[in-house]
């Protein structure tokens, strides 16, 4: 591990808010996504794994968009809590703009988790098909990818669910209903793909 990756473990690890939960989600996203590329890198390097050779390529193809996707929500999650910060010290004479201040940063907080979920979930739709033809020899890598994928949904929800316990309405509602959705989605995901790499493992 080089430095700047014991660097981050720092700042997760110190006594600052950021990056916090939301943050961790997405960079375990971006380990997902990480492992995923491996695989395919493996799949494709011998004529053995063909069946897989598509699929593959399609993952590799969006695989550095992805991680750097997954980093920039990490660094996303990170502003919207501190602009929740931000709103909370707004002084309390000026309550009108104090409290729709702390509304849109804590809606803000809870939308880019929701967007962590959404991409974990759409990571496990690439990866289940690909847990059928990829080289058998890195499946449980891919199904380490899998569970990374399925951690970073259930963590971001977790920061969805809190950002939003407190406030209501349309947005929220919204907010809550497409999180619990692309969640049952990842559950059932998961669910198949762990079934599916116990079959062609013989576990």
């Amino acid at each position: 591990m080089n430095e700047g990756y014991l660097k981050i473990l720092d700042s997760i690890a110190s006594d600052s808010p950021t990056p916090g939960g939301g943050s961790v989600a997405a960079l375990t996203l971006a380990h997902a996504h990480a492992l995923a590329a491996m695989v395919a890198n493996l799949t494709l390097k011998a004529e053995k794994w063909s069946e897989g050779h598509e699929i593959a390529k399609q993952i590799l193809d969006n695989s550095q968009v992805c991680i750097d996707e997954s980093i920039k929500l990490a660094k996303n999650d990170a502003q919207a809590f501190d602009a929740v910060i931000a709103a909370y010290r707004i002084p309390k004479d000026d309550s009108s703009n104090r409290t729709k201040s702390i509304r849109e940063a804590t809606i803000g907080a809870a939308i880019v988790p929701l967007e962590t979920v959404q991409a974990s979930l759409d990571l496990l739709d690439k990866i289940l098909p690909f847990s059928s033809v990829c080289n058998a020899n890195a499946l449980t890598d891919l199904a380490a990818a899998g569970e990374l994928s399925f951690s970073a949904a259930k963590i971001a929800q977790l920061n969805v669910r809190i950002n939003i316990q407190y406030i209501s309405g349309n947005d929220v509602d919204s907010i809550e209903k497409s999180t619990d959705n692309a969640i049952v989605k990842c559950e059932q995901s998961i669910l198949e793909l762990r079934s599916k790499c116990s079959k062609r493992l013989n576990w």
